[in-house]
């Protein structure tokens, strides 16, 4: 084998004709997989979806990768799932499988000695088996009570020995899988937010307005009929660049912003006998405490405004929010 040197254009031209001959190839090989899609997929997800127990999933090599990755995306998606390595299994791990689970074996060509090893102790044990693999008459395939076809018609390696288009089969077709169990159990947003809640879609999807509000004296608030310099000063003391304006009841009646008195000092510089009545916007964006904290944020950029008004069915503030409180946050 040569050092691999790109000397000229020509090069450069071969590497990219090679990979995109791979897209090509890998491309084909997850399209070909909608027309296998039929009884032993509807089989492998009455299965799953009837499971008392859990889901094992098992591979070796790079099947296994494929393996720990779709169990990933089952326990992420309302299957309850975890992967076990059947090296392992065989010397204890099988303890982990009960009579109330399926398992799910990934092995392109269905005579992995690692995973036949375990099959009939799994099935003995009472646990349904559902094979992934590249041929539909393999000792894997044939002792599976459903079988999912993930055969391809070649790999995109040159010499078509390297695992490519047949692990790229797999995972598309792994997902297929796990989506169309998440759709069957209605698996929605809520959900899927409870199984993230430590990354930024965790915190979108958790968040509450109730969370990040300010609320009790840090509100900003001055009465109807309020000497405009006294909004002003709420405006300043709250540091939330605006002020509600509420009437006798508690009601909001208005909102006064720092760029109402940006605008308002552009016409007059005449403001000492002016009412916040005057001035202020007497339709405020605003949004409810329960409503997910992205919806304010959506709010807000829909209106080109910086703060929020948190108000309950009659109208009343119960808090308020500006740009930054969800920054700090990491809603945004």
């Amino acid at each position: 084998m040569t050092d691999p040197i790109v000397a000229t254009p020509a090069d450069a031209d071969r590497l990219v004709a090679q990979a995109r001959e791979v897209l090509r190839i890998e491309a084909d090989a997850v399209g070909a997989l909608g027309a296998r899609i039929g009884p032993g997929f509807v089989e492998a997800c009455r299965l799953i979806l009837g499971c008392r127990g859990r889901v094992v999933v098992s591979g070796i090599g790079k099947s296994g990768h494929v393996a720990r990755k779709l169990a990933a995306t089952l326990a992420s998606t309302g299957t309850p799932a975890f992967f076990v390595h059947p090296a392992e299994a065989s010397h204890g791990d099988l303890g982990m499988v009960t009579r109330d689970d399926v398992f799910v074996a990934l092995s392109n060509s269905g005579r992995t000695e690692e995973l036949l090893a375990i099959v009939v102790p799994v099935k003995r044990q009472g646990a349904k088996l559902v094979a992934m693999t590249g041929d539909p008459d393999s000792p894997l395939a044939r002792e599976a009570d459903a079988h999912l076809d993930a055969r391809v018609d070649k790999e995109a390696c040159p010499l078509n020995l390297a695992p490519t288009a047949s692990t790229t089969a797999a995972l598309a077709l792994g997902d297929a899988l796990a989506v169309a169990l998440l759709d069957a159990r209605g698996f929605d947003a809520n959900d899927f937010a409870r199984s993230h809640p430590g990354g930024s879609l965790g915190r979108k999807l958790l968040t509450r307005v109730s969370d990040v509000m300010r609320s009790g004296d840090a509100l900003p608030s001055v009465p109807l009929g309020a000497p405009l310099p006294a909004a002003i000063l709420e405006v300043t003391r709250k540091r939330m660049g605006m002020t509600a304006v509420v009437d006798r009841e508690g009601r909001v009646a208005g909102i006064f912003t720092d760029g109402d008195l940006r605008r308002l000092l552009e016409r007059t510089t005449d403001i000492g006998g002016l009412r916040v009545d005057d001035v202020m916007t007497r339709t405020p964006a605003s949004i409810n405490a329960e409503a997910l904290a992205v919806e304010a944020v959506r709010r807000m950029e829909e209106r080109r405004i910086g703060q929020l008004l948190v108000l309950d069915a009659g109208r009343r503030m119960v808090g308020a929010l500006n740009i930054h409180d969800l920054l700090t946050a990491r809603v945004v």
